[in-house]
């Protein structure tokens, strides 16, 4: 089983909880990095709630690439 499967499996039903923890870890690298990578930070923050399918407003944007 891959990890993003055995994560996705993990954080079933705590959908919430999951987006605000990438939203935290996001907001905590931007602070330590002072902002200089937040481009980077925040395309992180967007494709992980992807791949957890967690995204608020839908199911994201884009489907997995191969």
């Amino acid at each position: 089983m891959a990890m993003m499967d055995k994560l996705k499996s993990m954080l079933k039903g705590h959908e919430g909880q999951s987006s605000r923890g990438v939203d935290k870890v996001g907001d905590m690298v931007g602070r330590r990095t002072r902002g200089k990578h937040s481009r980077h930070v925040g395309t992180a923050q967007e494709r992980l709630k992807d791949q957890l399918g967690r995204r608020r407003g839908g199911h994201g944007g884009e489907p997995p690439r191969p």
